[in-house]
């Protein structure tokens, strides 16, 4: 093997670990070119194995996700400042479902202000972060929990959602489609995803705005289906006209600059 191809592969293995790679920080460490990392990058994506990004590369994520620990280190901080915006959506005394994400994670972790709040979710994580809340009642869903990320799945998890009808669902998806799809990996948390649209009276979204970049194959809905939808910016003009069109109110939190310095520190 020669040695552009042991880079390469080098290449590969830091982007499965961390979700992403830059073009800057790739130079600095091989010690090489940006342009010879940019060749590098093109030819990872020229055979899907790598998605190009701005400045960088993400891993190709049209059959697989990346691990759930790398993709809490993407965009941490425009996660932090979506989290927050969607909490700030959420009154006190409101019932509400939060399903598996490290940005759903987020607004569970902006909660905990909050009085007098009902929360039914799938994600180990977030039951974690709000177990001990005085003033919060947890419940968890039961069933098989998928080892790498947390997340209750299966059948029965999907009955369980199916006996409640909250005030607000909080939801994170892997991809989201130009034309307004909504799409993630893995069939059995979909179904449970689907659960959670179908029995809340208000849906919001949170997803940052990598999810544009990226791809999954399983359909879990469509934009239209939104009453919010939290990011931390929208680039896609399409995008923003098929939320004024459909009614869903647009959240940009990376457009506060409060929010944005503090999701720099």
């Amino acid at each position: 093997m020669d040695q552009v191809s042991q880079r390469q592969q080098d290449i590969l293995a830091l982007a499965r670990l961390h979700g992403r790679v830059s073009v800057e920080d790739l130079a600095a460490r091989f010690e090489v070119t940006p342009q010879t990392i940019r060749k590098d990058l093109n030819e990872l994506c020229d055979s899907r194995l790598l998605s190009r990004i701005h400045g960088g590369a993400v891993v190709a994520s049209g059959v697989e996700n990346v691990s759930y620990e790398a993709r809490r280190l993407v965009a941490h901080g425009e996660k932090r400042a979506i989290g927050e915006a969607a909490a700030r959506l959420i009154p006190n005394n409101a019932s509400l479902f939060i399903n598996i994400g490290t940005t759903t994670e987020e607004v569970a972790r902006a909660l905990g202000d909050h009085e007098d709040l009902l929360v039914i979710t799938n994600n180990l994580n977030v039951a974690t972060l709000l177990y001990r809340h005085p003033k919060m009642s947890l419940i968890v869903a039961g069933g098989p929990v998928r080892r790498a990320d947390g997340a209750v799945i299966g059948s029965a998890a999907v009955d369980f959602i199916n006996q409640f009808k909250v005030d607000y669902a909080v939801i994170g998806v892997s991809a989201i489609e130009e034309d307004g799809t909504l799409l993630d990996f893995d069939y059995r948390e979909v179904r449970v995803a689907r659960a959670i649209i179908e029995n809340a009276r208000r849906v919001i979204l949170v997803a940052d705005k990598l999810k544009l970049e990226r791809s999954a194959p399983i359909r879990v809905g469509h934009l239209r289906e939104l009453d919010y939808f939290v990011t931390d910016a929208l680039p896609s003009a399409a995008l923003r006209e098929m939320c004024a069109a459909h009614r869903v109110d647009l959240v940009e939190a990376g457009l506060s600059a409060h929010e944005t310095s503090d999701a720099a520190e």
